[in-house]
């Protein structure tokens, strides 16, 4: 069953039932209303009777009998009976509707005045008192009219509940057609989104509901998705393009090899090319790897409390000891700061790449082989400098040396494969930071690094 549907008879169901229970209350209470106004007239025919039978100013019964008989108001099938202290029927309206046993007359005496029914006839039953003696006076009649009206009325709610019930139905199929119309559009979307056809987005409207926040969660979700897809054929396609040229070489230079009559010396300086450039493959493959690692998504990363200032003095160590022509230079500003003030949130192995790729390259792009590392915290940041006096990047060039593969004109001549800078972006951008690049002929290439504290 359709959604649609299932609403409209949710709904229906709801209102049916609350006007099942509103057309019983107003049923019940005109049918307090007529027996309440049918005893009222009934007590009030018994006290005009005692009265005027055995009251001071009495008629005679054959005068009240003929009164009563053409009196207008009269009630349907009236019965009037009167009893003496002892029991004793004084005076009868001549019909015969009612039996009166001597447990209802002790009753009524008890009560002194009460009311029941028997069948369709409504009795009322008082104790008279006139000069110090009681009489019981019992007045009965059935309110044919009363009932009919009741009943009436009776058919008139459950017709109107019968229409409404049928108008809330067809009305309720319209609006919940209306309400979930957006759905279908989503659903039709959602068909013809498909992994070659990512950039495609659920309308979103201006209502601000439920199905406007689903939509909008459901287009964030499609651009994650899309930047993952993007960054895996990105990573194939480059991968696949820098893995061809050094598996290439190897290639060619061992069929050469074989081809040849070449000597132990030869052979070894073709061993040792071929070594040279397995090693490259080797620190390319790690750097894919790491490259993609660095962009799945940060709530897959494990973080925990860094300690800023002395993984930057580790890393500077790292990287003396592995480039021994390095110069690193840090300074932490101020020093006198809580060490609580240099932590961040983050992973360690990652950031400690990151900042190994910044001094590396730093190093290979110094003349002399210097960088110097500056940290601070400025307001509510930590910010670390990374700076050399390296050869100038060419503005245009400055977005582009943080795509994969990607490598600026200054670095013609150099080693590397261009996927340090993109590792250093993606795993900064994990820890929910900026970096950026300034580099000019006055004050060389400074790396700027913010991370929300």
């Amino acid at each position: 069953m359709s959604l649609q549907n299932r609403l409209t008879l949710l709904s229906t169901a709801i209102v049916s039932v609350l006007l099942v229970f509103f057309c019983l209350f107003l049923y019940l209470v005109a049918e307090q209303y007529r027996k309440h106004e049918f005893l009222t007239r009934l007590r009030a025919e018994a006290m005009t009777a005692g009265h005027l039978l055995v009251g001071r100013e009495r008629l005679g019964p054959a005068l009240y009998k003929l009164i009563d008989k053409n009196q207008l108001t009269v009630l349907p099938d009236e019965e009037i009976i009167i009893y003496n202290a002892k029991n004793e029927l004084i005076y009868e309206s001549g019909t015969d509707y009612l039996s009166v046993t001597p447990a209802t007359l002790q009753r009524v005496r008890e009560l002194k005045t009460t009311s029941w029914q028997e069948g369709d006839r409504e009795i009322v039953g008082m104790l008279f008192t006139e000069d110090d003696a009681p009489f019981v006076i019992l007045a009965s009649a059935v309110d044919v009219y009363g009932v009919r009206t009741v009943q009436d009325f009776a058919r008139l709610l459950a017709g109107g509940w019968f229409l409404m019930t049928g108008i809330v139905l067809v009305a309720g199929r319209y609006f919940m057609g209306r309400i979930v119309q957006p759905i279908s559009r989503i659903n039709q979307r959602i068909d013809e989104i498909t992994a070659s056809n990512l950039s495609l987005r659920l309308p979103e409207g201006k209502s601000g509901d439920e199905l406007t926040q689903l939509a909008q969660r459901f287009n964030r979700m499609l651009n994650r998705l899309e930047e993952a897809f993007r960054l895996q054929r990105s990573f194939v396609s480059h991968a696949s393009h820098e893995l061809r040229t050094p598996l290439t070489a190897i290639t060619g230079q061992l069929e050469v090899s074989l081809l040849a009559d070449d000597g132990p010396d030869e052979l070894r300086a073709t061993l040792q090319s071929v070594l040279d450039d397995v090693r490259g493959l080797n620190r390319m493959a790690n750097g894919l790897l790491a490259l993609a690692s660095a962009s799945m998504d940060s709530s897959a990363v494990p973080m925990g409390p860094v300690q800023l200032d002395h993984l930057l003095e580790q890393v500077r160590l790292e990287t003396q000891r592995l480039q021994p022509t390095y110069t690193v230079h840090l300074q932490i500003d101020p020093l006198n700061k809580p060490p609580t003030d240099w932590q961040l949130m983050g992973s360690e192995p990652l950031l400690r790449t990151a900042f190994f790729n910044l001094l590396d390259n730093g190093g290979k792009f110094s003349p002399d082989h210097t960088v110097t590392l500056h940290l601070s915290a400025p307001g509510k940041l930590l910010q670390l400098r990374v700076h050399n006096a390296g050869s100038v990047i060419p503005t245009d060039q400055l977005a582009d040396i943080f795509v994969p593969f990607q490598r600026g004109r200054n670095a013609s001549g150099l080693p590397g494969y261009g996927i340090g800078l993109p590792l250093t972006e993606r795993i900064v951008q994990l820890h929910r930071g900026q970096i950026w690049v300034e580099s000019s002929a006055e004050a060389g290439t400074t790396f700027v690094v913010t991370f929300p504290r």
